[in-house]
């Protein structure tokens, strides 16, 4: 008695831990552990390209959902009662075991779609009775898991399909150039037949065999009622695939930067168009023909949509070769900016109030500690408007700006916005910053433009009540949906500095076809800006409409400089060419609460002051309402004849006449009249009537202040020699040079003289015929005797 209940016991323990080993250990947790290919896919689900998984197989993540036209045509071939049964079909099994023995040989599986995913995911198990137990226990545990949906989709994903193609959407692109949902009933029949024996299907060889089983399907299918005869005609009609097709490349770079961060194996559905993307790279590949002419072997583009932050067009290089490293995605590299960011620098200037848009900047020549800007042209208008240089992109008006601003300002200001790749303290970049001292992505510089518009149309699209509340960070990414893999940025400058800054980048001469633009009412209204950097190394374009950013790069990725690669001649055209792919919108709406209408001086663009001669009304930033009165209009006392000044003491007031003139100190004046010949310079003093606290006459261009020049040694050991020039307001006037109280020559006219000071500290003194005195101190690093 004890022993029968020993035996049940034993018995009930042994089914019990059976029992609990189907329900929980038989089967494991991820049943497929094979690597995936990862899949870029664009916002609509086309694909733009996949990476090869690491064991060399094509082999896609699962797919959310199956064409209902592969599905029924694989389950009428290998398994017409897979809606039904557990896992296992026994009528299936019994037919396939009598077909066994009467063969003496396994010639049929009897295995059900369940049993095949078993089947395949336990790779390189022999074909043996007790291996079809297996998979039959298997199958009914992952029935008893697993919906019919999930099931049919693990096969979908991993069923071969010849050669290193695993899963029906690989077999799709590979042999069909397109989405599964796109099959028609042959290429589904194909499909499905195609996994009982993969190997039917090579270039060239058993295209008859194979195309008989396919046509046995659709037979098939056409008498279950899924065709009727003409749609069966037609589809065995269809060609069967010769070899497999490659798989679109549209984005390869963007595909490697979502797996370098994080989204290997998987499918990755980004914010791209294909169709844009397309013709985007279309028109980058044109260029390139025109740029390799010239050596120039790389380009970028990116469109960011600013009303979602959405990435439209990620194009990360061209297609130039592996020699020419077409495989850097320029996009995210490093490189200097050039004068790409000086549109940030003006908006931080209009924003603080003390320059308004046409207030005029020094252009002349500039020597700031050893620190030398040159305009492109190498050229100055002695002053500019401050509109004018950005819309010119003049470096030295911004690098005197810069300067008055501070550079640890605007290091700040750049850091606030966004930008990571200035990582290295202020003074490394000093006022270089504003030149291409510093480096950027494109990537970021593109999101920094948006970030500037999206503070516009923030503006425009927020009642004022809840502007405050809202939140200012633009945000880009490449995902299509996802709060992750953004870049973040927040717009510093107020809407009306933005606005400003866009109105003056709108009025730029565009290249080409494009010059005309205003007169054509099909145009669209576009703020843009070029750089280049030192060395003709990077050529750069950025566009912004209400509706879009475009960023354009170009250049080589390994750095080597070329003559002639300038941003608007290499960039620019590019840039217009890709916005001519875009709709037009609307401009920006003018923020007018955040602005103030006021009356300028028309020559200086400072506030209008009782001593301006002509005044312009202009829309300025509230700001800019504390900025001061134009300092360079000024009273001035002549002569009856007016070609001489003169003043109380030295002639009666009643023969004096006082006149409102634009005063601009000597070096910039010496410059200006060039360029503006309807400039009238002061005239001299009158003989004996010279007013010591008068405006300075003489100026010296070069050396400047506390100047540190370098004189290298002449081939024959002498001392280098450097050309000294100063100015003065007298065309007749005479100056007489004196170094270290040696008197050394005088100059009239053009005052220029060529000096070979030794090393050390000197004092330049000059002196004209009135007796105005100037004195200047500059060091010489080298010469006779030098270190």
């Amino acid at each position: 008695m004890k022993a029968g209940k020993k035996k049940i016991w034993m018995g009930s323990a042994l089914a019990g831990g059976l029992l609990l080993y189907y329900a929980f250990l038989l089967l494991p947790g991820q049943l497929f552990k094979e690597p995936y290919s990862t899949v870029l896919e664009d916002r609509t689900g086309d694909l733009l390209g996949a990476s090869i998984a690491e064991d060399g197989q094509w082999r896609f993540p699962r797919m959310d959902s199956i064409p209902d036209k592969y599905r029924i045509a694989a389950i009428q071939f290998e398994d017409r009662r897979f809606d039904q049964h557990g896992g296992v079909d026994v009528l299936a099994l019994g037919r396939a075991l009598r077909q066994n023995m009467r063969a003496g040989r396994v010639v049929s599986g009897g295995s059900t779609l369940t049993m095949q995913v078993i089947k395949l995911s336990r790779k390189g198990q022999r074909r043996t009775y007790f291996e079809k137990l297996v998979e039959i226990l298997m199958a009914t545990r992952l029935e008893l898991r697993s919906s019919k949906e999930e099931i049919f989709s693990m096969y979908a994903a991993h069923a071969p399909f010849g050669g290193n193609v695993v899963g029906l959407e690989a077999a799709c692109w590979r042999y069909f150039g397109r989405r599964p949902q796109t099959l028609s009933w042959a290429e589904a029949s194909l499909l499905a037949v195609l996994p009982n024996n993969p190997s039917l299907l090579r270039p060239g060889k058993n295209q008859d065999k194979l195309k008989a089983r396919r046509d046995f399907l659709l037979q098939k299918l056409a008498r279950a009622g899924y065709l009727d005869e003409t749609s069966l005609s037609l589809a065995m009609q269809e060609p069967i695939p010769q070899q497999p097709l490659p798989l679109p490349r549209l984005a390869p770079h963007l595909l490697d930067r979502a797996m370098q961060e994080g989204l290997s194996q998987r499918r990755v559905v980004s914010s791209l168009e294909t169709n844009l993307q397309r013709r985007t790279t279309e028109v980058v590949d044109r260029h390139y023909l025109r740029l390799k002419s010239n050596q120039i072997h790389n380009a970028a583009v990116v469109i960011l949509d600013l009303t979602t932050g959405k990435t439209l067009t990620y194009v990360g290089n061209t297609h130039s070769g592996p020699s020419n490293q077409e495989q850097v995605d320029v996009i995210r590299a490093r490189r200097s900016t050039g004068s790409i960011l000086k549109p940030f620098l003006y908006a931080g200037l209009i924003d603080h109030g003390n320059w308004l848009s046409q207030t005029i900047l020094p252009d002349v020549p500039t020597f700031i500690n050893g620190f030398a800007p040159k305009n492109y042209s190498h050229e100055y208008d002695g002053a500019v408007p401050l509109d004018q240089a950005l819309m010119r992109s003049l470096n030295i008006p911004f690098v005197h700006a810069l300067r008055d601003y501070r550079y640890e300002k605007f290091y700040h200001l750049l850091q606030k916005t966004g930008f990571t790749t200035f990582d290295k303290p202020a003074d490394h970049y000093g006022l270089s910053l504003v030149l291409g001292g510093g480096e950027a992505t494109l990537w970021e510089i593109v999101t920094a433009y948006g970030a500037m518009a999206h503070r516009l149309n923030q503006h425009a699209s927020i009642p004022l009540a809840r502007r405050s509340a809202a939140n200012p960070v633009f945000r880009s990414t490449y995902l299509a949906d996802s709060s992750t893999h953004e870049t973040s940025f927040t717009p510093v400058a107020s809407a009306a500095a933005v606005w400003e800054t866009f109105e003056a980048l709108k009025e730029l001469s565009r290249p080409g076809e494009e010059t005309g633009w205003k007169y054509f009412s099909s145009s669209k209204p576009i703020a843009w800006k070029t750089g280049t950097s030192f060395g003709f190394r990077d050529g750069w374009a950025v566009g912004v409409t209400p509706r879009y950013v475009v960023g354009v790069w170009t250049g080589n990725a390994d750095g080597e400089g070329r003559p002639g690669l300038v941003g608007s001649e290499t960039a620019a055209p590019i840039l217009f060419e890709v916005f001519a792919l875009l709709p037009g919108h609307d401009w920006f709406r003018q923020p007018l609460d955040e602005m103030a209408f006021i009356a300028t001086c028309r020559q200086s663009g400072q506030r209008f002051s009782p001593f301006c001669t002509q005044a312009d009304s202009t829309w300025i930033t509230r700001a800019g309402l504390v900025s001061g009165l134009c300092r360079y209009h000024k009273p001035v006392h002549l002569t009856p004849d007016q070609r001489y000044r003169a003043h109380a003491s030295c002639t009666p007031a009643t023969e004096l006449i006082t006149v409102n003139r634009f005063v601009l100190p000597p070096v910039q004046e010496y410059y200006y009249k060039q360029r503006n010949l309807s400039y009238k310079a002061l005239p001299p003093y009158r003989s004996g009537c010279l007013d010591p606290s008068a405006v300075a006459s003489m100026d010296l261009i070069y050396p400047r202040p506390n100047s540190r020049l370098y004189l290298p040694r002449e081939l024959d050991g002498s001392n280098g020699m450097a050309i000294f020039e100063a100015t003065h307001r007298s065309p007749k006037a005479q100056i007489f040079w004196h170094l270290d109280g040696r008197y050394i020559g005088s100059t009239s006219q053009v005052h220029r003289l060529v000096l070979a000071p030794t090393h050390g500290r000197h004092t330049l003194s000059l002196v004209d015929e009135t007796g105005q005195y100037l004195t200047r101190t500059f060091d010489v690093l080298s010469g006779n005797g030098s270190r």
